[in-house]
């Protein structure tokens, strides 16, 4: 995989990589930005819940569970001070449908959190990361 980001003005980029698509970067005025597009660490985090929420949804299907509405929010916690990396995660998967079976989604999450999602391996080394379960019909 390839990604680039291409300086367009203070302190905005755009971002691309091997599927073409463009995401905004930016930064908040009080360094120079003008508040115009995603910090980098966001993203680090849209990615995580993303790689998650894509392994849990097809192993859910394959498993026949009618799912009506799922999400996956990750909140994490950062240093005072720089770099301010992560220093906790918590995914929570909040999941809606019908007879969902809460083994089925527990062993997705297992199935995502330790052979599927390449972000999650990685991340959890760097960080302490807990899982949260919310169903609901």
């Amino acid at each position: 995989m390839d990604a680039k980001v291409i300086w367009k003005d203070r302190m905005s980029f755009e971002g691309t990589s091997d599927s073409g698509f463009k995401v905004p970067l930016g930064t908040i005025p009080r360094v120079g930005g003008d508040d115009n597009g995603f910090r980098p660490l966001e993203l680090l985090a849209i990615g995580l819940a993303g790689c998650t929420a894509m392994d849990v949804i097809s192993i859910l299907r394959k498993k026949r569970q009618e799912v009506t509405s799922f999400k996956v929010e990750v909140h994490a916690e950062q240093s005072e001070e720089h770099p301010k990396v992560f220093t906790h995660l918590v995914i929570e998967y909040i999941i809606g449908g019908n007879d969902i079976s809460r083994d089925a989604v527990e062993r997705a999450i297992e199935l995502s959190a330790n052979k599927y999602c390449p972000a999650q391996a990685m991340l959890k080394q760097a960080a302490p990361m807990d899982l949260k379960i919310t169903i609901f019909e």
